[in-house]
Order: structure tokens, then C-alpha cells, then sequence
């Protein structure tokens, strides 16, 4: 017999075969749990695979990719589904939420994260050790796919660099079905193009990152009314040009709903959000930051000493699942014009939907590059600018013109680049990669897949083409 969910020439007994071999689960549409299975945290990302594989541990990521490559599906693995990718159906979605333990080398300063770990847990699990790692600006955030996809430290990175330039170990499943155990020594140019290159190469089961003797910070963010809007940024500029590497500082457009979940304060009004970090003493943070200080009166200011583990604090990120999209650019320098246009699309008289319109400094160790480094494709950039809407198709697709429009207008700022983890749905690899790194690559690529079958909730980079083949097919 033969699901009717199921492909035509996919039997229930095959289906069954690989349900007997795994210690997770298994869902195909219309089971119990299949749904909440395939959740993510965008809820306008919402895949119909034609099987989940709840995955509990590496010999379950085996069997998922040997039964999909022994069927000719593709392959997409998702642990919390933040970022926005095309959507996609009839294929193998491996979910890696069952596999979230963390161990801390305290000697080696290291942790070991599986699959579906979260940043919060290891936050936590490194503080007992008086160590931090590169984590990003929110607790819930899976950890490989962040890190694979380079990971921006909001409080670290410009200190110490790129989180995926700080991984030791990889042990992932291919395209073959095979566990490796990817370092520096071992398959360098896997292990190279993995740290930067996302999914595109296979499916982790876990890695082994590097830890930092961070225990605490200086920073959190200072709040301002609509009317100070480009005072503010003006003076953000004045803030980053002299920054030492030690502070990460950015400012935010909020242009938040009227909406019970966001705090009364700021409820159904637009404000801008400066975020501080500082890894140093609060008096030299106060003379950096001094700008802030007298650019206008803050609404709200928490700026303080801070444990490590309230990083979060700093974005005040949303923790519950929305519908939104998002688009992002690298630029190689800010100047006034850069912000007086985002203040004109985007800035509290522009009748702009936009949910949140984010600068990020960057530079730094971020800037730094050097034998065996990872493909992380934006260290030539000095700022990021992103931007996301939240609501229902109609607000989102006006959004979405908006940033499409603002995008536009900072290109002659722009590194022609977009920054991978800060991309759109329509992004594509030769929008994060430069043509060389991006033809390298794909050479990987076809060396570990040749048959593309990690192409599903990635920016997809395809397997290279022999050029025989090429010029026969033309």
C-alpha cells in the first residue's frame, strides 16, 4: 500500500522500513504531530514535507539522507526556522530539536553543541565555566544553523570575530550518508566551506566551538521618541567612527503595532532603539557613549554593568513565533546621506510598515581574514542594515517594496553583498558570495553532492558544471 501523500513510487513499506530504524519519529501529512513537527519560528515558513524525520541522534540524520538520496528527494534540516527561506514541499525535512545537549570544555574552552541547541542553553552552560561564546542577539536561536551561516556576536564579534572562524570540529552526515568528522586536518575544504556555507554540504550533527573569558558587559539600550530620529543616527555615526574594538553598538527603527505584547511604554509608537555592548570599564563605556548622552532625552534607558547572561537584554528580541520577512545589505561605509535616506524610507514620517529597520557596526576582528578561515562573505563590510516586517501577507509585501526601494537607494554605499544570516527569502548565493569564493564552492559542492541534494532551506549554491558537460548541453 501507498500513502496518498506519498510520491507514486515511494511504498508504505519503504516508509515503514525507515520508521523502524530511527529512535525519533517519523511524520508524513495528515499523522498526528506532523504539523507542530514542521513549525518554525517565521510562520510565513511554513514547508509541507512529504516526511519529517524528528531526528534523536546522528544514526537518525543517517537514515533520513540515505532514504532520500535512495529516492531522489531533497533534503532541509531545521532546528528553530527563524530565517525565511522559499517554501518548499514534496521533501525530506530533518528536524534536529531532539538533539540539543551541551558540553563545556573548560580547559580547552570549547563547547560541543548538537543539532538542535539553542543559544540560551549554552550561554548558561559556558557561565558556570566563567566563559561566554559568539552567540547571537537572542536566546532562542538554534546554534549550528547561525553559526554556519558565520554568526554575528551583537557583544563579542567585533572583539573576537566571526563565530564560524571560532569552530574546532564539524561531525556531519553527506550526501552519502556518511558521518564525518570534519577539522582543520581532516577534509580542510569541507571543513572550510561548511563554516559559512550553511546546509548546502550536508546535515550536522554536532560541532565544537570556541569559548571566551567573558563574564560580563557594559551596555543595554537607550530608548528615544519619533522626533529625534535623525539626531540620533547622526550621532550613532559620531559613536562607531571612534569605537575601539571592545564596543558593538547598534541603533534600531522601531515601528512597533498597537499590540498587547509589546510593552505599554512603547505600544503602537515609533521609536529609536540604541543597543550597547562594552567589554570594559563603565566610565570609559560613559565617555564613548557620551553622544547618546546629550543628543536628546532618552524614554527609557537601561544601560548598566551586566552578567554575560543578560545578553539578551540588549535587542530584546521576540520570543514567540510571528509572520514576517526580512532583507538585508553590507555596506562598506555610512555616511550622512546613507542615513538621511534610511530616515526617509523608513523613518517616522515616511508611512513606512516596516516592523524594525536595524544599523550594525561592524569591523573590527569581523573585518579580519587569514589562512583557513571560513567562507564567511562580508568581512570587507563595515555596517549591516536589515530590516523586518511582522503581520499578515498584505503588510509584509508593503514591507517588503519598502526595504526593496531602500536597498536600492544605499547602493552606492554597498559592498554588493548581503550578509547571509540577514537575508530575504529571494536572496540567492551570488548575492552573499563573491564570484571566485562562489565558484569554489560549488566545486565542494559537487565534490559532496553532486546531486544537489541539500537544497531545500538554504541559500542554494549548485554543484559546478564540467564545462564538457556544459558545452554538450548547449
Amino acid at each position: 500500500m501507498t500513502d496518498p501523500h506519498l510520491c507514486p513510487d515511494i511504498h508504505q513499506d519503504a516508509v515503514d522500513a525507515l520508521a523502524s530504524q530511527l529512535t525519533g519519529s517519523l511524520f508524513t501529512p495528515g499523522d498526528p504531530g506532523y504539523t507542530a513537527e514542521a513549525v518554525a519560528f517565521n510562520l510565513r515558513s511554513q514547508h509541507r514535507p512529504l516526511l519529517i524525520v524528528a531526528a534523536a541522534d546522528h544514526a537518525d540524520v543517517r537514515a533520513a539522507v540515505r532514504f532520500a538520496a535512495a529516492h531522489g528527494l531533497p533534503v532541509g534540516v531545521m532546528a528553530t526556522g527563524h530565517q525565511p527561506f522559499p517554501l518548499a514541499d514534496r521533501f525530506v525535512l530533518i528536524t534536529t530539536r531532539g538533539m540539543g545537549a551541551v558540553e563545556i570544555d573548560a580547559a580547552r574552552r570549547t563547547a560541543r553543541v548538537e543539532a538542535g541547541a539553542v543559544w540560551g542553553d549554552v550561554v548558561e552552560a559556558a557561565r558556570t565555566a566563567g566563559l561566554a561564546p559568539l552567540n547571537g542577539s537572542s536566546p532562542g536561536v538554534g546554534v549550528v544553523g547561525y553559526v554556519l551561516g558565520g554568526g554575528l556576536s551583537p557583544v563579542l564579534g567585533r572583539k573576537y570575530g566571526w563565530a564560524a572562524d571560532h569552530v574546532s570540529a564539524i561531525d556531519v552526515v553527506t550526501a552519502d550518508g556518511q558521518l564525518r568528522h570534519l577539522t582543520e586536518d581532516s577534509e580542510p575544504e569541507l571543513f572550510r566551506s561548511m563554516r559559512g556555507g550553511r546546509s548546502n554540504f550536508g546535515v550536522v550533527t554536532s560541532m565544537e566551538i570556541g569559548l571566551f573569558p567573558v563574564t560580563s558587559f557594559y551596555g543595554g539600550g537607550i530608548f528615544y521618541t519619533a522626533e529625534h530620529t535623525a539626531a540620533v543616527l547622526h550621532a550613532y555615526r559620531d559613536v562607531v567612527g571612534r569605537a575601539p574594538d571592545e564596543l558593538t553598538c547598534s541603533v534600531a527603527l522601531l515601528n512597533f503595532p498597537p499590540v498587547p505584547e509589546v510593552p505599554e511604554m512603547l505600544r503602537g509608537r515609533f521609536t529609536v532603539h540604541v543597543r550597547i555592548a562594552f567589554l570594559g570599564e563603565a566610565e570609559e563605556a560613559e565617555k564613548l557613549i557620551a553622544p547618546f548622552r546629550t543628543v536628546a532625552p532618552a524614554l527609557i534607558d537601561t544601560t548598566g554593568e551586566q552578567p554575560y547572561s543578560a545578553f539578551a537584554a540588549v535587542h530584546q528580541d521576540p520570543t514567540d513565533p510571528a509572520p514576517y520577512e526580512e532583507q538585508g545589505t553590507l555596506l562598506a561605509t555610512l555616511p550622512g546621506a546613507a542615513v538621511d535616506t534610511v530616515v526617509a524610507r523608513t523613518g517616522p514620517h515616511s508611512g513606512s510598515p516596516v516592523t524594525v529597520l536595524e544599523i550594525r557596526h561592524l569591523g573590527g576582528a569581523l573585518g579580519e581574514s587569514h589562512v583557513g578561515a571560513s567562507a564567511v562573505a562580508a568581512r570587507e563590510a563595515r555596517f549591516t542594515v536589515w530590516g523586518a516586517t511582522v503581520g499578515p501577507p498584505e503588510v509584509t509585501g508593503a514591507g517588503t517594496e519598502v526595504m526593496e526601494a531602500l536597498m536600492a537607494e544605499l547602493r552606492p554605499w554597498a559592498t554588493g553583498r548581503t550578509y547571509q544570516n540577514f537575508a530575504s527569502r529571494e536572496t540567492t548565493a551570488d548575492d552573499i558570495f563573491a564570484p571566485e569564493e562562489l565558484e569554489r564552492l560549488r566545486r565542494i559542492k559537487k565534490l559532496y553532492d553532486p546531486a544537489n541534494l541539500f537544497r531545500v532551506n538554504n541559500h542554494n549554491i549548485a554543484p559546478a558544471v564540467d564545462p564538457v558537460t556544459a558545452d554538450a548541453e548547449r
